[in-house]
């Protein structure tokens, strides 16, 4: 069984935030966080851990933007603005601050569940094509440590680029090391082909 969408609300209107509790717990998300302020928000989505985060735009303690483009900025949630403004200024400045769905009061069920949907599914996505941008980073980082120390046995010691390569594979299998941890030693000076 799939675990519910965890979900901290962040609207100063009370009446509203109760309204929307219901919707959402009525449509199976688990609302584990709810606040009247923009900066009790932000403490909420650290503490929670939660998958989305519903701001309005105006609150006390911080506006609803400024928490956005904290939790957004830090990856903790997706970010939905909930709010009685449609001004397209504020449209932007919200898309600015990493919200990935913006809905205008009052809302239809009809409507916001589709936007909770598309703001989760956004969010998975940024998050992995983040992953990857980071393995692929770290990949070509290794690469060219793996090259440069095949380059220095090539130069300091007369070997060809098979022997430097064959060199740096044995050493990591006899080290129980990563390949590119051995380069970086090479690099180092700490290890050498023997004279």
């Amino acid at each position: 069984m799939k675990t519910p969408t965890r979900v901290v609300i962040a609207e100063d209107e009370a009446i509203i935030r109760l309204d929307l509790k219901e919707l959402l717990e009525e449509e199976g998300y688990d609302v584990v966080g709810e606040t009247g302020r923009g900066d009790e928000a932000v403490d909420l989505v650290r503490d929670l851990d939660p998958d989305l985060a519903i701001l309005d735009i105006k609150m006390p303690g911080m506006d609803g933007l400024t928490a956005a483009r904290h939790i957004a900025g830090e990856r903790r949630a997706a970010v939905l603005i909930l709010t009685a403004f449609s001004q397209r200024d504020l449209i932007e400045q919200a898309r600015d601050a990493g919200a990935l769905a913006y809905l205008v009061k009052p809302f239809q069920k009809s409507d916001l569940i589709p936007a909770i949907e598309v703001a989760l599914g956004r969010f998975s996505e940024l998050v992995a094509l983040e992953r990857e941008v980071g393995d692929l980073a770290e990949r070509l980082e290794a690469r060219r440590l793996i090259d440069r120390a095949k380059g220095q046995l090539m130069d300091n010691h007369s070997l060809t680029e098979h022997q430097a390569w064959r060199f740096i594979q044995q050493q990591a299998m006899n080290r129980r090391l990563k390949v590119h941890q051995v380069a970086q030693m090479i690099i180092d000076g700490e290890l050498g082909p023997p004279a």
